[in-house]
């Protein structure tokens, strides 16, 4: 078979929702409405917390970084999606598929260690609420914002360096709907298990150490709301975690589902599915998940509606 430098390629085809013409339209409006909702909910869950002197405090400073994480992550695919569905135009070019690629591992890369750290200042408000104050400042908080986006940065950095400088056969067809890892590595004419040994090395340490993190940051805290003698102490420390721990499921779920393992049990079929859940529905979900199951929240939001209502 011909081997092409990738310096040659000019172009790849996105294939991943291109075999079923007869539903395009369908799946056209159903996404619009799914990326329309979850940009609507994202920046209403930023106004809220941007605006509402009550929820000026780490806990919601991290909402409001996830939010604006989970508008960035559809919107890295979605619109080209939609552009293929509506207008049947599945090309995208070589520097296109390269920044699709890198922005969708710096945002995924990013929330991964967002939640870590979500998940730590939930365990200093319960279990060292006297100190959570003096050890969860703002600029200690700003730091670690800054740093979950730095490290992202750079993880992606190395994963589409690794992806990009491979050598192409005679295909240049990704069966995803957008520019990802493993039908990226599919495309290789040369073996590239040293190139997925690095990037499940690299992923495994940075993600291993976020999950470490996240589960003992969420064992202490169950062990402190089951040694609560209040119920309803217990009762709003559950609700409290139980909205962050259902995000951290369903994100660290799919996400380990797809990367988390070699290219050649790539299933074409089975990770456009679970790429939705975790690129489309998750980010969808976030805002409704955190509306719906924290007092706070509901309260600023009536109460920016309310401000709406008297200034029409």
């Amino acid at each position: 078979m011909q081997r092409v430098n990738l310096s040659t390629v000019s172009e790849f085809v996105l294939v991943g929702l291109s075999d079923a013409p007869e539903v395009c339209f369908l799946l056209f409006v159903l996404f619009l409405i799914i990326y329309l909702a979850t940009v609507a909910g994202n920046i209403t869950i930023l106004v809220a917390v941007g605006t509402d002197t009550h929820l000026h405090n780490p806990m919601y400073f991290f909402l409001g970084n996830l939010s604006l994480l989970d508008i960035l992550c559809p919107t890295v695919t979605v619109p080209k999606m939609l552009e293929a569905l509506l207008l049947k135009s599945n090309v995208i070019s070589f520097t296109g598929c390269m920044f699709q690629l890198f922005f969708l591992i710096d945002v995924v890369g990013t929330e991964i260690f967002l939640l870590a750290v979500m998940a730590y200042d939930r365990y200093i408000a319960i279990c060292h609420p006297l100190q959570y104050v003096n050890i969860m400042s703002m600029k200690l908080c700003a730091h670690l914002a800054l740093g979950t986006w730095v490290v992202g940065f750079f993880n992606s950095l190395l994963h589409t360096s690794l992806i990009f400088t491979v050598f192409f056969c005679d295909s240049n067809e990704v069966d995803q709907y957008y520019c990802d890892i493993p039908p990226m590595l599919t495309l290789s004419c040369l073996p590239t298990y040293s190139r997925e040994l690095v990037i499940l090395t690299v992923a495994g340490v940075l993600g291993s150490s976020a999950f470490v993190v996240t589960l003992m940051s969420y064992t202490c805290i169950l062990l402190a709301i089951l040694g609560m003698n209040s119920s309803d102490s217990r009762h709003k420390a559950f609700s409290t975690c139980g909205s962050h721990l259902t995000v951290v499921c369903l994100f660290y779920g799919t996400t380990i589902c797809t990367y988390v393992r070699p290219s050649s049990t790539y299933s074409p079929n089975r990770d456009r599915i679970v790429s939705m859940l975790y690129g489309i529905l998750t980010p969808l979900l976030n805002p409704i998940i955190y509306s719906l199951r924290n007092k706070e929240i509901k309260c600023a939001l009536g109460r920016a509606i309310s401000q709406v209502r008297s200034a029409l």
